[in-house]
């Protein structure tokens, strides 16, 4: 009941901002609500399970934290930018039918907020106490995933904040090692939940949502539309970027490109 109730809630915020966007041309802030709509259900998922009561309050303040975290990143981008090429890209190619596309768009995205804070539920119902190893290995791997897409997010930004890197490809720091660390780090804060979840009745909804965000940000939603875009705006740049940088997993470059 919880979880009907939880995308209810959520499929109603989305269409408020489907309406929003169609008023103000930008449909980036859907990115900022599943964010937040993830963390708050994660939050209130967690509140109202049945599992042991400091593990709950734990998974309420990870999910908190990394929500408003990457939230508050996705809204200052949206405020100050012009829309993403992605969505541009997207409403080129539906012509006619963009907005009812859009609309559909929004709420598939609330759906994928009830089903990644659906991990959140799962480890929020694990019983088991007093917190114990596992518990402490996922805090570490949560703090190494969300300082990681943090200084990512913060790379990204110093670099295309300056002017004379227009059209250029950012190379500096984790960005040396993968073109996509903020997607790394994303996917590795899932299994945070993956751990706090051993011992509880369902225990294996954090893994399958692992691997679905994997798929997602591998196949569907992640990396396929930023590099088309990326292509589109940089072309041989990237090209090159990606003949000797790792898609995904933070690997040493080929030396291929010389700076």
């Amino acid at each position: 009941m919880i979880v009907l109730a939880g995308w209810m809630a959520c499929a109603s915020v989305m269409a408020l901002l489907w309406q929003r966007q169609r008023a103000r041309g930008n449909a980036g802030i859907v990115d900022v609500a599943w964010s937040f709509a993830t963390a708050a259900l994660g939050i209130w998922f967690a509140w109202s399970a049945s599992g042991y009561g400091p593990r709950r309050a734990l998974v309420m303040a990870l999910a908190g934290v990394w929500g408003v975290r990457l939230g508050r990143h996705l809204l200052r981008r949206v405020s100050r930018e012009a829309e993403d090429g992605r969505y541009r890209q997207l409403r080129r190619e539906w012509g006619a039918s963009g907005q009812r596309r859009l609309f559909l768009f929004f709420q598939v995205q609330a759906v994928w907020a009830v089903l990644f804070a659906a991990p959140m539920l799962a480890a929020g119902e694990n019983a088991r106490a007093p917190l114990a190893w596992f518990d402490a290995a996922g805090v570490a791997i949560w703090i190494v995933a969300v300082a990681g897409e943090a200084s990512a997010d913060r790379q990204l930004a110093r670099f295309r904040a300056n002017p004379a890197n227009r059209g250029a490809v950012c190379r500096h720091g984790l960005w040396r090692y993968s073109r996509h660390p903020n997607y790394f780090f994303e996917w590795l804060h899932w299994w945070a939940y993956v751990l706090l979840a051993i011992g509880s009745p369902y225990w294996w909804v954090p893994p399958a949502g692992a691997l679905v965000m994997l798929w997602f940000l591998m196949k569907i939603t992640g990396i396929p539309p930023t590099e088309a875009q990326a292509l589109r705006s940089r072309g041989e740049a990237y090209r090159d970027y990606q003949r000797t940088t790792s898609a995904f997993f933070p690997w040493p470059p080929a030396q291929e490109h010389v700076r």
